[in-house]
């Protein structure tokens, strides 16, 4: 198995645990990883050790280089440096021992046994022997090479001990369960499903973490989906929940929008792995079971929903401790507007409402379009092939008009405080009252987005509101 100790570095410390005459082991992900054959990306290694890991740790550094940094966490026990691309953090053996209010062990010095016996799972409690007299020999006392060939999620002690004691480890196993395509063991998905409630001892931080690595992988919907069955998705993240289902009344029912937002998901998630855009896509229709109604006419309704939804962006993500900046007033934007292409693509587009959305959606006009498009998830082909075409003018349209009009990240031609100078006022109601004027001539087509047209407008609406040029100056020497 030392096909995975193939770089210097187990070398040397093998090295540093041999002259030290200690055991240790690499284990966890950097051997599940290297045995699926799949590239660790972030070149972790955890190195395990019966005895001092924060150590052997500092030996090991000094005999890489004396240059070389090491990091101690000694409340936790271990140590870490970087050398090349890996990060290789060491800690001692430990058994591990919880109370029912806290994720957080109790930790006391252990074998190379205890500490497997206190990995997630069974894939992740492979080790490999760094000591010279058995360097790459295969420790796996769980049998994770068998789940690893079979392709399955497994605790190594009994699952219910093994949630209870950290809840975040639930999450781990859809998480890994979808990074790696696996399945989870029945034993151990239902252990999940008895102790979904646990995890409200976990940190909100903890869970989004969790959250954005499913998102990240390449089905998305399937770790959802799990989360859904488990009991999890209700704990924590019950707005998504809630659009699960579907009404009917009168032989007329309407979609299930869970599904449906997963499925914009996945269809964004093959073309972009900008996690913000799939944040967007989640919560597209996340105000859809607040807006719905029915009517016997028409069917069902979630008229508004878009502007609820994009209400409800920032508290969804105030309340998963997601990012208050940017990111947040971007995924907002995206659901407040995810509608207007779609409008567009229905009726006859003209110039005015896309010059509106260039001027809504600036530089995201891209990415508006792309969650547009992924929106559109009839199983009927004809009508699918028929919308995605109107896409296809809408986006023909928008290039011709950002090419003529530049409105991306519209800036008005005439700032308001050319107005206050010019008509000698102070700000206020009326200053904005002639910036909207000039933006939505613009916006129109009535003006081009140009200083001239917009000033000559500026003095024209001055004059309609009253204002006076100030003395000595006349109309020409103001163009």
């Amino acid at each position: 198995m030392n096909i995975c100790l193939n770089d210097n570095i187990f070398n040397i410390l093998s090295d540093v645990v041999t002259s030290e005459n200690v055991r240790a082991w690499v284990i966890g992900g950097y051997v599940r990883d290297c045995l699926l054959g799949r590239e660790h990306p972030d070149k972790d290694i955890d190195i395990v050790v019966v005895g001092n890991g924060i150590d052997i740790a500092r030996k090991s550094a000094k005999k890489i280089s004396p240059h070389i940094k090491v990091a101690v966490y000694r409340n936790f026990g271990t140590a870490m440096f970087r050398y090349g691309d890996y990060e290789i953090e060491f800690v001692g053996a430990r058994k591990e021992s919880y109370s029912t209010d806290s994720r957080k062990p109790s930790v006391a010095a252990g074998t190379l046994d205890d500490d497997q016996k206190r990995r997630d799972f069974t894939i992740n409690a492979l080790a490999i022997s760094l000591n010279r007299d058995t360097f790459g020999e295969f420790m796996d006392p769980f049998d994770g090479m068998k789940d690893l060939r079979e392709g399955v999620i497994r605790t190594p002690m009994d699952p219910d001990i093994t949630f209870s004691d950290d809840p975040l480890r639930m999450m781990r196993a859809i998480r890994f369960a979808v990074q790696l395509n696996f399945k989870i063991n029945e034993i151990t998905f239902l252990a999940i499903a008895r102790n979904a409630g646990r995890i409200k001892i976990v940190s909100q931080e903890r869970i989004v973490a969790e959250l954005n690595k499913i998102m990240m992988c390449s089905h998305p919907s399937h770790g959802f989906i799990m989360l859904e069955k488990s009991g999890l998705l209700g704990h924590i993240f019950p707005e998504l929940e809630n659009l699960k289902g579907v009404e009917k009344k009168d032989g007329k029912a309407h979609k299930d929008n869970f599904l449906h937002s997963l499925k914009v998901l996945d269809n964004v998630s093959r073309k972009s792995d900008n996690l913000w855009l799939r944040w967007a896509a989640l919560l597209h229709d996340i105000a859809k079971p607040v807006t719905k109604k029915y009517d016997p006419q028409t069917g069902w309704s979630f008229h508004g929903h878009e502007f609820l939804g994009g209400k409800m962006v920032p508290d969804i993500f105030r309340k998963m401790k997601l990012p208050m900046n940017d990111k947040m007033k971007y995924v907002k934007k995206l659901v407040d507007l995810h509608l207007r292409p779609i409008v567009l693509s229905q009726d006859t587009v003209t110039d005015s409402a896309v010059r509106r959305l260039l001027f809504e959606a600036g530089d995201d006009i891209d990415d508006l379009m792309m969650l547009c498009e992924a929106d559109i998830t009839s199983k009927n082909e004809a009508t699918k092939a028929r919308h995605l075409e109107n896409f296809r003018l809408v986006r023909k349209k928008l290039r011709e008009i950002e090419e003529k009009d530049a409105l991306r990240n519209f800036q008005p031609p005439v700032t308001g405080e050319e107005i206050i100078a010019t008509f000698g006022i102070k700000p206020g109601r009326v200053v904005g009252q002639i910036k909207n004027a000039i933006r939505e001539a613009i916006l129109e087509g009535i003006i081009p987005n140009e200083h001239e047209a917009a000033r000559s407008l500026m003095i024209e609406k001055g004059r309609e509101l009253g204002l006076a040029l100030p003395d000595g100056l006349t109309e020409t020497q103001v163009e």
